[in-house]
């Protein structure tokens, strides 16, 4: 008996018992053999009421439980089907894995977590499946999580922005809180019927509640924040504010370097020979056209040598 409550605790099953522990030399792997307890039996995969049988299924089936060290772990058990009155013959539900999934709970909230804090190469790796299914697992996790909790209660200042990806060919809206600093909606799409549909799950109520959003100039925001949120106060994210800052101050150095240039070559057309006004304009023409990331760079990552120049721009 201490032995089967051991092996339950060490796969992660939940409400059952442990029948028999096999290691399988040949693949290498542990396969522990399960039942639901007696009030977790007969019950539908889907909305877990307790419903009347239908038949075996298919025999019995196997759900990946989280590895003991380098061997691989394995739950076998039967798979009856059910008859449900609401979502009809369905196979019976188990208290260690989802409906329809492959794995076991402890094995898809580890995926879950390793997907947020990992590359794609070492969650592959570590749990030894593929991208594909790590992204299977995060859709059911997500699903239970997001049914538990509202992400759009208590909304007051928000942020919208979009974001690429795959080259840029397609994009996301996304939605954060700034004041838990969390994104809390996003959908595929850059338009305005994308940035709608967030405001309809708002809803007119949670819309009014609203007091600041942070975008930057795009029309299709601001014609959208201004028709569900009037009253909200619209400034412009530091990203974007930032992003122009710098935009303006490299149009203005290439305004000052093409300036510096025109007169250079004015200066060895007028002038004969290496005179000291044609020597000046031309080392201003060179030392401007260089002098792009010792404007952009922050003052404590400046090199010596940028910050000399921005000493010769401040001088002339």
């Amino acid at each position: 008996m201490r032995r089967a409550r051991l092996w339950a605790r060490l796969v992660g099953v939940e409400k059952a018992v442990v029948e028999r522990v096999v290691f399988d030399e040949d693949e290498g792997i542990v396969v522990v053999s399960v039942r639901p307890a007696r009030g977790q039996r007969c019950r539908c995969g889907r909305c877990r009421r307790r419903v009347p049988g239908y038949d075996q299924g298919q025999g019995r089936r196997r759900w990946r439980a989280l590895d003991l060290g380098r061997v691989r772990v394995f739950v076998e058990a039967d798979a009856p089907r059910v008859r449900c009155p609401r979502h009809g013959i369905v196979v019976a539900a188990v208290p260690w894995a989802r409906h329809g999934a492959g794995h076991t709970y402890a094995f898809d909230e580890q995926v879950a977590w390793l997907a947020t804090q990992c590359s794609k190469t070492a969650v592959t790796r570590l749990m030894r499946v593929s991208w594909r299914t790590v992204g299977a697992i995060v859709a059911r996790v997500w699903a239970d999580v997001d049914g538990l909790v509202d992400r759009l209660s208590g909304l007051r200042r928000i942020g919208i922005d979009e974001i690429s990806w795959k080259k840029g060919h397609k994009y996301l809206t996304v939605v954060v809180c700034h004041d838990s600093g969390r994104l809390v909606w996003a959908s595929a799409g850059r338009d305005r019927a994308t940035l709608r549909a967030f405001f309809v799950a708002l809803g007119p109520a949670r819309s009014g509640q609203i007091t600041h959003i942070s975008a930057d100039g795009a029309d299709w925001i601001a014609d959208v924040v201004a028709r569900h949120c009037p009253a909200a106060v619209v400034c412009a994210d530091a990203f974007h504010v930032v992003s122009w800052a710098t935009d303006a101050l490299d149009q203005v150095r290439r305004q000052a370097w093409n300036l510096a240039r025109h007169e250079a070559g004015g200066s060895r057309r007028h002038v004969q020979g290496p005179g000291r006004a044609t020597q000046r304009a031309v080392g201003a023409a060179r030392t401007l056209k260089r002098c792009r990331w010792a404007l952009w760079k922050n003052p404590d990552t400046l090199t010596e040598q940028q910050t000399a120049k921005l000493a010769w721009i401040a001088k002339t």
